[in-house]
């Protein structure tokens, strides 16, 4: 399990701009039963945790100046919208005995061989997936083999994703997760001589039809 320490904060507000300027991201601590903290984290070290626990893994997060540590969620991460800078992290403490809902990536394993041929191609519905469980049965993600899928119209829903006992999908059971469709490829159909002669006068320049009707008058002549 994922470990990180924190400090509390004092700075609140729009103060907390000096303290992105040193290296500092504020962080929030929340949960049902306990009392709501302010705290702080080196940048540095809160990037490197983003990237290992993601969303779905448990944090063991050490409060300097407590004792034990409590036993978290990334819940939510604010950054720029410039340049994606690191914000604010807010960090949901969870009961172990208790169940919650969270949203885990699904993942799509396997190559369908309907896709062998070029007018098909796969259609997503879902890229994840809410599941209710408790807190150390959270997958990081959840896998699908779609090698089954084999021609057009065949697609997989919400309802035939293998998952344990523990493990309850909230989505809708019929919502359809993966499907393969066909390609629309419109057929370029030959237009009559006469059609096409009336829409190469209309584009022609002003002037041209009347030189081409003059034309054989002066071989005449």
């Amino acid at each position: 399990m994922a470990e990180l320490k924190v400090s509390r904060r004092a700075v609140t507000g729009k103060k907390v701009t000096s303290l992105r300027r040193q290296g500092i991201t504020p962080v929030h601590l929340y949960g049902p039963e306990v009392e709501p903290q302010t705290l702080q984290c080196e940048t540095n070290v809160l990037k490197k945790l983003l990237g290992q626990a993601g969303r779905t893994a448990l944090v063991n997060l050490h409060v300097f100046g407590e004792k034990g540590s409590k036993r978290v969620l990334v819940r939510e991460v604010q950054r720029s919208p410039v340049g994606g800078e690191l914000l604010h992290v807010d960090f949901y403490q969870v009961s172990m005995s208790k169940k919650l809902k969270v949203e885990v990536p699904l993942v799509l394993l396997g190559e369908p061989p309907a896709l062998r041929q070029k007018q098909n191609m796969l259609e997503h519905g879902l890229t994840s997936l809410e599941v209710e469980c408790l807190p150390d049965e959270i997958p990081s993600q959840i896998e699908l083999d779609i090698s089954g899928l084999a021609e057009a119209g065949q697609a997989i829903r919400v309802k035939d994703i293998p998952v344990t006992a523990r493990i309850t999908l909230l989505d809708d059971p019929d919502r359809m997760v993966v499907r393969i469709t066909e390609r629309y490829v419109e057929e370029e159909v030959a237009k009559p001589a006469a059609e096409v002669t009336e829409e190469a006068k209309a584009e022609a320049p002003e002037g041209a039809e009347a030189t081409a009707e003059e034309a054989p008058r002066k071989e005449k002549e």
